[in-house]
């Protein structure tokens, strides 16, 4: 087994897009490649097939490699929670709650659940592909580092490194970088990608010519112009193309503070006749027709904010004027009567009042859902996945939102009132039919679905974000290293 590590100047650079890419070019050419990140930070996750819970990122790279997402992609997983601290995950299993300063006391442990995972893969994959976090070249950090160069010195591999253009300075983040490496680590180098371009590609034709008289011996293999339709997913928040897409009937994403799993909103983007928003005031929810409340990692605390900044009053005007309310995972818990965690399981402790748009309430307790089902709208199927704390019960009959199929049968799932929907399922709005009858319901004439399920639309963009990358990137050292 190679193992190649995919190395940036700093969190969001772009390194979850090349990896995605370059799985996929990999897999392309029949090559058994896998995706791995030995430590994750993000409330965007995925749920595996045996209940194991992971990031999302590796999830798609998973996908894009031709593969079914494990645990063994991302061993360790955190989650930002707020004043408490992050929930740690191992091998797919929620571990509690630690504050950063707690957290690398256990590192020696840490660090042993990582090599264990890397020597499972030995015989697994002929290619590791393995995601770095943030930048390789924190002093104050690589004493305890799990995720960057650790890894890549343990399986004796190379590293590519990818700078981003877009947020200027892209020589000082690479000389910097390469001064920082030491000559050890300088050895593992394939090259830099600058990643992010925009404008006019000649304005940029030579930067090599720079570079080499700051950090000689360090290689620039391409620049990569930026495409806005080739990008599957965002594991650390929403970029700013990504805040209002569309045109069309208003539909509003309400953008937590503790936001989780905010994906849900990516098969919207190419549907026609609708605005999809990411509204944090109460004036952005005036023109809505759909408002949707989607995962968060702190429900209290977030429902706590809505009142706060008014989102709650005009949430609940909204509904009053006819607008539909959904409410995905957290959200559809805030849409109940009441929420209570009494010892703070789930993020802030106490017990709240929800909005009372649905007659039900839920509780807190240790165990955490974690589990993928089959949904389905008329003739259409596709899987979708449960990730959450606490239990939701009616407290007056309340007709299902849908029924949904698990290894233990068929059975209901969430609640529906005429202008108020809540599921607890992640990639619930997959099916082009699934949102035509949200359009419908809230008036929406002019919506129209793409015809091609979110899943297959994903598919066919990663085969074209690893041609975007062959074309415009020098991989002939990848190609070397590989044996390829």
């Amino acid at each position: 087994m190679k193992a190649l590590s995919i190395l940036g100047s700093g969190s969001g650079a772009g390194k979850s897009w090349i990896t995605t890419a370059l799985g996929a070019w990999l897999h392309g050419q029949g090559i058994r490649v896998a995706p791995f990140k030995a430590q994750n930070m993000s409330n965007n996750a995925w749920v595996t097939l045996d209940g194991g819970e992971i990031g999302r990122a590796q999830a798609v790279q998973a996908e894009a490699c031709g593969l079914t997402p494990t645990v063994e992609m991302n061993p360790i997983l955190l989650k930002p929670s707020g004043a408490l601290g992050s929930q740690v995950i191992v091998l797919g299993q929620p571990q509690g709650h630690c504050p950063a300063a707690e957290y690398y006391q256990h590192f020696d442990r840490l660090w042993q659940t990582v090599r264990d995972v890397l020597d499972g893969w030995q015989e697994r994959c002929d290619v590791l592909l393995m995601e770095g976090a943030g930048s390789p070249v924190e002093l104050n950090l690589l004493h305890r580092d799990l995720v960057n160069l650790r890894p890549c010195q343990y399986l004796n591999g190379r590293w590519v490194f990818v700078g981003d253009i877009d947020r200027g300075g892209i020589f000082a983040q690479l000389a910097g970088v390469w001064s920082l490496l030491s000559p050890a680590d300088r050895e593992r180098g394939l090259g830099a990608i600058v990643n992010r371009f925009r404008g006019d590609l000649s304005l940029f034709a030579n930067p090599q010519q720079w570079l080499e008289l700051h950090a000689p011996g360090f290689s620039i293999l391409g620049t990569l112009p930026f495409r806005t339709d080739l990008q599957p997913e965002e594991e650390d928040g929403l970029s700013n193309d990504d805040r209002v897409r569309g045109t069309g009937d208003v539909m509003v994403w309400v953008r937590f503070p503790h936001l989780s799993n905010l994906t849900d909103c990516q098969p919207w983007w190419d549907d026609e006749g609708v605005q999809v928003r990411w509204a944090t005031t109460a004036r952005e929810l005036l023109d809505a027709r759909v408002i949707v409340l989607p995962g968060t990692k702190n429900t209290l605390a977030d429902l706590r904010w809505l009142r706060t900044n008014g989102l709650a009053e005009a949430i609940i005007a909204a509904y009053q004027r006819g607008a539909l309310i959904i409410g995905v995972c957290g959200g559809f818990q805030m849409l109940g009567e009441s929420l209570s965690d009494d010892t703070g399981l789930a993020g802030d402790a106490g017990t709240d009042r929800g909005l009372g748009l649905l007659p039900a309430e839920t509780r807190y307790s240790a165990s955490k859902t974690l589990r993928q089902v089959t949904a389905s709208c008329g003739e259409s199927e596709w899987r979708a996945y449960e990730i959450h704390m606490g239990a939701t019960r009616a407290l007056t009959p309340v007709e299902p939102l849908h029924r949904v199929r698990d290894e233990h049968g068929e059975r209901p799932e969430g609640m529906r009132l005429p202008k108020v929907w809540g599921t607890y399922l992640h990639g619930w709005f997959e099916s082009p039919a699934l949102r035509a009858q949200v359009a419908t319901v809230a008036g929406m004439s002019g919506h129209r679905p793409h015809p091609v399920p979110w899943g297959q639309q994903r598919i066919a963009t990663y085969r074209a974000m690893a041609e975007h990358l062959a074309a415009h990137v020098n991989l002939d050292p990848v190609r070397r290293y590989l044996c390829l």
